[in-house]
């Protein structure tokens, strides 16, 4: 006979795989708030936490019941001319106290769930189940984390890293070795002197006994139970942890053709994937360039905060882009990302050598290049000459993904896209 004990979770006597259901479901629908609130929010807010709501609706587990009655049952209204079974009737209006599609026919409703995530919570459901495509060690040359790992044993140390199987181990081989009297034999010689001396008898016997009994209590005193070179305590190292370098490189076009509302989107995106890096990476470089009809390195704050504006080429910005990996991020030792946003306007005259320095420059080198171009629902069916310059290079195993970004709320569907892994898209 077999007793299995179930231990899973089944509360109020409902179905565990249903239960699982509307766990999966209810996160989908906090999925598609997190995501509706990230398009109503400022640039720099989007890392904060938020209020979300989720439908009353979304929250109704499904579970069984037992009819009054068994088998099939229909209700058809007599008199009735209009409706066939299935069909569902419309409720009048003006009736209920409802809030609009969420009343019953009784005239009762379900106000909408709110709560609140925190930052945490907010930023671990925007980023969940995202990387950075590609990421592979190379040679390693900065390691941001250590491991204590054990390294045998020390005659010194802290008192709560005391090896006590060791220590006694030692001092029992050292006790063995220098013959140490155990106490059962002193006892037993007490016992025994204690014996002949109530009897009286033999006291030749009893003399050595004592002289035998003081030698052994001496050499007893003379090696100690435990000595101080018997103990051991546990030693560790640290022990570097492997990291992989990644670079990304975020090259934003901030020509006079940009439009605020597109430097916004741009931004917002960038602001997302610079959250995203630090949350999840512990050693990624990320490198800002802004490109007009010149291309600037810059740091965050004036990447994202500063008004200059220009003429526009994109050469310029790769080129850059290219310059600074000479310089500081050897291919052989970095993982190399780029991202791009642009609204996909560039002077024809550069179009050569943009498609120059990104085939045979910058996409050989990276592992991962990320173009997004910004606009507006009117230019959504017109490709760009950026767009359609990339496409004859986003071809095959090219490391190149092109993205459109028309609105706010198309941000967080493309980047979770650009940065899902390929196995989880499947």
């Amino acid at each position: 006979m077999v007793n299995i004990i179930d231990r899973r979770r089944n509360p109020k006597g409902k179905s565990l795989a249903n239960r699982q259901r509307f766990l999966r479901r209810a996160k989908r629908q906090v999925l598609d708030a997190v995501n509706e609130a990230s398009g109503k929010r400022k640039v720099a807010d989007i890392e904060g936490g938020e209020q979300i709501t989720i439908p009353s609706d979304g929250l109704r587990e499904p579970s069984f019941h037992k009819a009054s009655d068994q088998g099939v049952r229909e209700h058809v209204v007599p008199g009735n001319k209009e409706f066939v079974v299935g069909d569902l009737i419309r409720r009048p209006d003006g009736e209920g106290g409802g809030r609009g599609s969420q009343g019953s026919p009784s005239g009762e409703g379900e106000d909408e769930f709110t709560f609140a995530v925190s930052r945490e919570e907010f930023l671990d459901l925007f980023f969940e189940g995202l990387e950075l495509p590609d990421l592979v060690k190379r040679q390693i040359k900065k390691t941001y984390s250590y491991t204590q790992q054990r390294a045998g044993y020390s005659v010194s140390g802290a008192p709560s890293n005391l090896n006590i199987e060791r220590t006694m181990r030692n001092s029992l081989t050292r006790r063995l070795a220098l013959r140490r009297p155990k106490t059962e034999e002193l006892r037993a010689l007490d016992e025994e002197i204690d014996r002949l001396e109530r009897s009286g008898a033999d006291p030749e016997r009893l003399r050595g006994l004592i002289e035998e009994r003081a030698a052994k209590q001496h050499r007893s005193r003379a090696i100690p139970y435990i000595d101080p070179i018997d103990i051991r305590f546990n030693r560790f190292s640290q022990v570097p942890n492997p990291s992989s370098q990644a670079v990304m490189f975020c090259l934003m076009d901030v020509s006079g053709s940009m439009t605020e509302e597109m430097k916004d989107l741009a931004k917002r995106f960038f602001m997302l994937l610079h959250l995203f890096l630090e949350r999840r990476y512990r050693h990624v470089d990320l490198v800002f360039i802004r490109h007009t009809h010149i291309a600037q390195e810059v740091d965050e704050e004036t990447f994202f905060y500063s008004r200059e504006t220009g003429g526009t080429l994109v050469s310029p910005a790769l080129q850059m882009m290219r310059d600074i990996i000479d310089a500081r991020y050897s291919p052989e030792e970095w993982n190399i990302y780029g991202a791009q946003a642009s609204d996909g306007d560039n002077t024809p005259a550069d179009n050569p050598a943009t498609i120059h320095a990104l085939e045979r420059t910058i996409l050989p080198l990276c592992q991962y290049f990320a173009y997004i171009e910004v606009g507006n629902a009117q230019t959504a069916h017109m490709p760009s000459d950026l767009w359609r310059l990339y496409e004859r290079v986003a071809v095959g195993d090219s490391p190149l993904a092109m993205r459109r970004v028309r609105t706010r709320r198309d941000i967080f569907p493309v980047f979770r896209e650009l940065f899902t892994p390929a196995e989880l898209k499947r």
